[in-house]
């Protein structure tokens, strides 16, 4: 999913109005870079991260144990006019990498000021972010404070009915290290352990024993997807309402083939860039000597890059002419592509799948066959067909049907099954 990302102005504004955004750049205050421990020129020059996103030599080895912790605002534009409706927490926390290990991991926890009025406890969100780049600079964490992360459309439409967020940053997003992008295990792990963290917060007002959901689009579609595949055995202590995923992509080979060489095909750098840093695979004897520093470019860009990076056809890159999609079907790649497929498990609680049939980057039929995938397995799935054209603009249309599912599961109503018709 296309998210802004730090960048000069111009460049932030061109691509807001692809994005249809709607939103003009503007430098941070003083008083928000303070928070960060960094000047906003940080967005602008690459410069080095604050101290806060440096993990400590020893990771605590509880999950969702928090390793520290502060007070940020959450702009919820780039003029900083306005402030998502809530106590917002920057958070480093722990989690577990693919062998796992302890991980630390970043995120922010927002909780609306007012009361909750619904019944029983405020309910968590465990909200997976849609794509934001790979540099550390791209973390929601960071570029929030900033009032350039624009998944706030989505973020304070949740806020407004009542629900707490646990937002991620994934592996390496801020952190040291790669992020490993669409690293299906990792990245759901993540979603999951934020829920955990958000309630271990010094002071926090969370109900250890309270109702959860998963939420996300696109990457986070993804993210989301896999909490809700991993939450039975990996926490089973969670009591998960349901999951809301929208656009995901399930299959990297179907996505890879769809964008590669057009407009959105930095998303292919961004694939195989996370399939090689999160499986350390050597990409030197695949990639010829412009694939490999198109790589390092991409690893050090956030989304709204994506005009710079754009139409480049990945045969251009590598040594032998392949396409992503072509490597994806071949060793070493192909293992790891295929451990990546969402569908495989099944989700214990009910699953709305979200896609949109003019979806130009995520194919749609890849969600149509997730939704399949699932309710083979016994899964209750509701899939929901959207006619908004693109990936972005459905994004934005969805608020209501996730409130409407939200609102149903975490009433114990019974949700509505497609899987008669897929």
């Amino acid at each position: 999913m296309i998210l802004p990302s730090p960048m000069s102005v111009g460049r932030r504004a061109a691509a807001a109005a692809i994005l249809v955004i709607g939103l003009t750049a503007a430098p941070a205050s003083a008083s928000t870079a303070s928070q960060t421990g960094a000047d906003p020129s940080a967005f602008v020059s690459d410069d080095e991260m604050p101290a806060f996103y440096t993990p400590p030599e020893q990771i605590p080895g509880e999950r969702g144990a928090i390793i520290r912790s502060e007070p940020m605002t959450y702009y919820g534009d780039a003029l900083h006019v306005s402030e998502l409706p809530g106590t917002a927490t920057r958070m480093m926390y722990t989690s577990r990498d693919r062998g796992g290990s302890p991980l630390a991991v970043t995120g922010t926890v927002i909780v609306p000021d007012e009361p909750w009025t619904g019944d029983g406890e405020r309910p968590v969100i465990g909200y997976a972010v849609g794509t934001q780049g790979l540099a550390d600079r791209c973390a929601p964490s960071y570029a929030g404070a900033y009032g350039i992360e624009y998944e706030v459309v989505l973020m304070r439409n949740l806020l407004d009915q009542g629900y707490a967020l646990a937002i991620t940053d994934y592996e390496g997003l801020g952190t040291p290290g790669p992020h490993t992008y669409m690293n299906r295990e990792v990245e759901g792990k993540a979603v999951i352990d934020s829920v955990h963290a958000a309630r271990n917060l010094p002071g926090s007002t969370l109900a250890a024993d309270g109702p959860v959901a998963f939420v996300g689009y696109s990457q986070g579609g993804g993210g989301a997807a896999s909490a809700a595949e991993l939450s039975r055995t990996y926490a089973p202590e969670l009591d998960v309402k349901g999951t809301f995923a929208g656009a995901v992509p399930a299959d990297l080979e179907a996505l890879v083939a769809n964008i590669d060489g057009g407009f959105n095909s930095m998303f292919t750098g961004y694939t195989v860039a996370g399939m090689a840093d999160g499986y350390g695979i050597d990409t030197d004897p695949i990639l010829n000597d412009a694939g490999e520093q198109y790589l390092d470019d991409v690893r050090d860009s956030c989304t709204l890059d994506l005009p710079k990076y754009g139409f480049r056809p990945f045969t251009s890159l590598t040594t032998d002419g392949e396409s992503a999609a072509e490597l994806f079907r071949q060793q070493p790649f192909a293992d790891v592509v295929a451990e990546q497929r969402i569908g495989e498990r099944r989700p214990e609680a009910p699953v709305l799948v979200y896609h949109s049939a003019l979806d130009e980057i995520v194919p749609y039929e890849t969600g149509r066959t997730l939704a399949r995938d699932w309710c083979d397995l016994g899964a209750r799935v509701t899939f929901k067909t959207d006619l908004t054209p693109g990936h972005f603009p459905a994004y934005v249309a969805a608020s209501p049907t996730v409130n409407a599912f939200l609102d149903d599961v975490f009433a114990g109503k019974t949700t509505s099954s497609s899987c008669w018709r897929l």
